[in-house]
């Protein structure tokens, strides 16, 4: 049986995205409000510090702390080369002499006169943040970041593994719930993200990092592949680093389970269109949940079996997140007022949904989530 977390995925065609791009410490903000980006547009940059490596010069000459400044061969705060004398001591009437080299490329940042320790650190690190969508810069967080804003389709998901990866998007599924096989991917979908509206076997899942597939989009995932995939067990904080060429993000949950039909309909929709696309995932406190982002000029237009009422009312579109009726997804049909009383003997609010197939069923509010658009 699958799984599924966190209630309220938002799918919509035409909605407007905010995306806030914010660097880990201070830096430089290059861009300023107003301004349209794409993409890949760098909009903030900084240096992240060098790794430290310690060294104890005064062991290695064979003299006091006190000694050291008087057999450094650099000044402090020099650019030092691996494997450059940086202090030396003669001995023996000049007949000796000790040397200590750097361990690193990097700079000789301090020298302690109290415990000999020499502290050299590596080279700062670049961080660089691109604007990941097309769009227009709406504010600039002082030293750190900006936001981003467009009006395009957003497509949330329930899990997802991999990074943030900009791509043309490409069906493949021809009918919903078709799964996606090892046999789908092919050498032109290369750098590509590829939209599924079913299951993605494992073989499939190695297939499109075989070939270096941007990203893929289904309606579900074996559960007990993540770990065949990764090499190691998912836990619970948030997804987004795996070190994988190919980006996932499942619309549905683990499991055989056909992507919901308004979903595959908009994903149609969008094939051909630039999109971005994060597997990020956080399905504990403060949520983060995988996306696929496609900043469009003019909106989809919608079906009209896709426009229902929004928020939890009747005629709302919502997906059963519990057994027995996990993943079916209908229309909220009624809304009883009263209490009704559960196998377990519990009494609690619940909602009448009719399934996309005409079966009616009634189930615990807490197990259903509203298809936001």
């Amino acid at each position: 049986m699958g799984d599924a977390y966190t209630p309220g995925l938002f799918v919509a065609g035409d909605t407007k995205i905010v995306k806030t791009r914010r660097l880990p410490l201070s830096g430089n903000v290059l861009v300023e409000v107003g301004m349209q980006v794409a993409s890949g547009d760098l909009v903030a940059k900084t240096d992240l510090p060098g790794r430290v490596h310690l060294s104890n010069l005064a062991n290695r000459l064979g003299v006091i702390p006190q000694e050291l400044a008087a057999a450094l061969t650099v000044e402090i705060g020099a650019t030092v080369n691996k494997g450059e004398v940086v202090a030396k001591r003669k001995s023996f009437f000049g007949l000796f002499t000790s040397t200590v080299d750097s361990p690193i490329d990097g700079t000789l940042e301090s020298v302690s006169n109290v415990t000999g320790q020499a502290v050299f650190r590596e080279a700062p690190r670049p961080v660089q943040i691109d604007a990941y969508i097309d769009g227009t810069i709406s504010s600039v967080i002082e030293n750190e970041g900006v936001v981003v804003e467009a009006q395009g389709a957003l497509i949330q998901g329930i899990f997802g593994l991999g990074p943030e990866r900009v791509a043309t998007m490409q069906v493949v599924s021809k009918n919903l719930g078709d799964t996606l096989t090892d046999q789908d991917f092919k050498s032109e979908h290369k750098g590509k993200i590829v939209v599924g509206s079913g299951l993605l076997t494992l073989a499939g899942a190695r297939r499109a990092m075989e070939l270096e597939v941007a990203g893929v989009v289904c309606g579900g995932f074996a559960y007990q592949d993540v770990r065949e995939l990764l090499g190691y067990d998912v836990g619970v904080a948030v997804t987004g680093t795996e070190k994988i060429p190919t980006t996932l993000v499942l619309t549905e949950g683990f499991g055989d389970i056909p992507m919901a039909s308004s979903t595959f309909t908009l994903m149609k929709k969008l094939d051909g269109k630039k999109a971005s696309i994060n597997g990020a995932t956080q399905i504990r406190a403060g949520v983060i949940r995988p996306e696929v982002v496609v900043p469009l000029k003019e909106p989809v237009a919608p079906d009209e079996d896709e426009v229902g009422a929004s928020g939890f009312a009747v005629g709302a579109r919502v997906r059963c997140i519990r057994a027995p009726h996990f993943g079916k997804v209908g229309a909220v049909s009624a809304l009883p007022v009263e209490l009704a009383t559960m196998p377990s003997e519990t009494k609690v609010r619940v909602v009448t949904v009719t399934i996309d197939g005409g079966q009616e069923v009634t189930v615990p509010r807490a197990n259903v989530e509203v298809i936001e658009k």
